[in-house]
């Protein structure tokens, strides 16, 4: 094998979350760009000559040539097999499996998740340790210092990877197999599932639509709910990935994916609607002209999970992202089980797997998983739905007001403020850090604070501690305002607002959610001082 050693230049302007690396396609397709990032990622976490490596994407623009990319550094450095999906197609759970299945060294996605795809989209890469659960904080950071100093990358020069053809090729001294994506995930899924059950509600006259959205879960869905259980062909709408998803922004939300929305609000409409993103770790849950929430979905897992195989035996336990809707506590705090509050980001979650602390997890931007993975997992939430289904005989919209009368309504929705000016939106967290310890007692409009900090984290299993995780606002009447700006976009800034109202009584939980909400919205715009911080009087985007 020629593998030769590329003079290169430091850069700094790499700054990978946990969640990867997210950038413009043209940035990825920069010389050296790639290459780069790919070799700090080797240097930092070391260990990788004569190892496993699992790899593959959603199948978004540059996805090919971003893997042959990957091979080659990987075969400079010593790599001894490159697991990669065909097509160059693995979802990020099903990748996350395969790591722990193979017992690899980590895995490579390529992806940027839910943002839109496309020449002129984004592209992204992370990378998942041996656990198959997302790097940790402290790696990402060991990464970000590698790239500001790197003055080589190990390349092998290597001929085109047949990515469309399954079996081991033998390539100058690397193995790249290329498996069947949904294989070992769909065995995984048999396992946890009672797919005899579910079977029989598709092939009765139960309708449902899963929109794929033109990403990486439409092979999966087909084989899973259509070949193997039975769904009429055409269940799975949108099903073939495309490198622009269509055209579309593929995130499972009431917005992005308006037209599933849409189509559960008529008259004929499918019995069970459900969506995942582009690279298929979120999902939504629909019934007829019924949208669930992420928080009441996870809390309705929690609260039947027994009705499932995989989970007869109970939960050790369950935790919500802070900004998560607390529906979930109240089933926790019913069944006698702990539940984590942990910061937004999936691998704090995967501390609590790790040690068998938790069996369910889920955050509030629609996604939701358990112990066997260490990622989202969006198709997993779509036929857990269809085993409760299928077990209790009743409706989606039956199950969760069933929910809410046993242990009340948490009310919730997302406001998002999209500043182009990501300055502008900054200055609503410093502003809100500034008076956070004096907003207590105040009245804003109907609402009153009843109290309000800044949420650290103390993690119960390593001991870490992470602190500014966002801000929380309780009002007098145990409503909830919560404050975070994202990073997951590659431009401007969105501040996120998450207002939250308990509704005990079964008489008022028929109501609109806005309706509930509107007095929470109000204080959370005045608290924030939203207006005059960004010049938005409304959010620019409710979810």
């Amino acid at each position: 094998m020629d593998t030769r050693s590329v003079p290169t230049e430091p850069f700094d302007d790499q700054k990978p979350g946990t969640a990867g690396l997210r950038k413009k396609v043209a940035v990825f397709q920069q010389p050296n760009y790639l290459e780069n990032f790919l070799q700090s990622i080797i240097n930092a976490a070391g260990d990788f000559a004569g190892k496993t490596i699992v790899a593959g994407g959603d199948g978004r623009f540059h996805n090919r040539e971003a893997l042959n990319t990957l091979v080659r550094v990987a075969a400079g450095n010593g790599v001894g097999r490159v697991v990669v999906g065909k097509g160059g197609l693995l979802s990020t759970p099903a990748a996350s499996n395969l790591v722990r299945v193979r017992d690899a060294r980590g895995g490579f996605i390529l992806t940027a998740s839910h943002n839109p795809g496309g020449p002129d989209g984004d592209f992204g890469v992370k990378f998942n340790t041996e656990t198959g659960g997302q790097a940790s904080e402290s790696l990402m950071d060991d990464v970000q210092s590698e790239a500001a100093r790197i003055d080589s990358y190990r390349l092998a020069d290597l001929p085109e990877i047949p990515l469309d053809t399954v079996g081991e090729h033998a390539l100058d001294g690397i193995v790249v197999e290329v498996v069947d994506p949904v294989a070992d995930y769909a065995a995984v899924m048999e396992k946890l599932f009672d797919f005899d059950r579910i079977a029989g509600l598709l092939r009765s006259d139960f309708r449902m639509c899963f929109d794929a959205l033109h990403a990486v879960t439409g092979p999966y869905a087909t084989d899973l709910l259509e070949k193997r259980l039975g769904a009429p062909e055409g269940t799975v709408a949108n099903g073939t990935p495309k490198e622009d998803f269509g055209g579309g922004h593929p995130d499972p939300n009431p917005v992005d994916a308006a037209a599933l929305v849409a189509m559960m609000g008529e008259t004929d409409a499918p019995d069970f609607g459900a969506a995942s993103d582009g690279d298929g770790d979120r999902n939504m849950i629909l019934g007829r002209n019924f949208v669930v929430s992420p928080g009441d979905s996870l809390a309705v897992l929690a609260a039947l999970a027994t009705r499932v195989p995989g989970y007869a035996d109970g939960l050790a336990g369950v935790a919500r992202s802070m900004p998560t809707s607390r529906a979930v506590d109240r089933v926790a705090e019913s069944l006698g089980i702990p539940c984590y509050e942990t910061p937004t980001g999936w691998r704090f979650f995967c501390n609590l797997l790790e040690d068998g602390r938790i069996d369910l997890c889920g955050e509030e931007s629609f996604g939701t998983s358990s112990s066997h993975t260490r990622e989202k997992d969006g198709l997993w939430a779509v036929l857990f739905w269809l085993n409760l289904l299928a077990a209790t005989g009743h409706t989606v919209e039956q199950i969760v007001q069933s929910h809410w009368r046993q242990f009340g309504r948490n009310v919730f929705s997302r406001h998002d403020y999209f500043v182009p000016d990501a300055a502008r939106g900054r200055a609503v967290m410093e502003g809100l850090g500034a008076s956070i310890g004096e907003l207590a007692g105040q009245a804003f409009g109907e609402a009153r604070v009843a109290s309000a900090d800044s949420f650290t984290y103390h993690d119960p299993v390593d001991g870490s501690e992470s602190a500014n995780q966002g801000y929380r606002v309780f009002l007098d009447d145990d409503s909830r305002i919560v404050y975070r700006l994202s990073g997951t976009g590659t431009s401007g800034a969105t501040l996120r607002v998450y207002l939250e109202r308990v509704v005990e009584d079964p008489a008022d939980q028929q109501a609109d959610s806005a309706a509930l909400l509107a007095a929470v919205g109000v204080a959370s715009r005045a608290i924030g001082r939203i207006e005059h911080h960004t010049g938005l009087g409304a959010p620019t985007g409710v979810i």
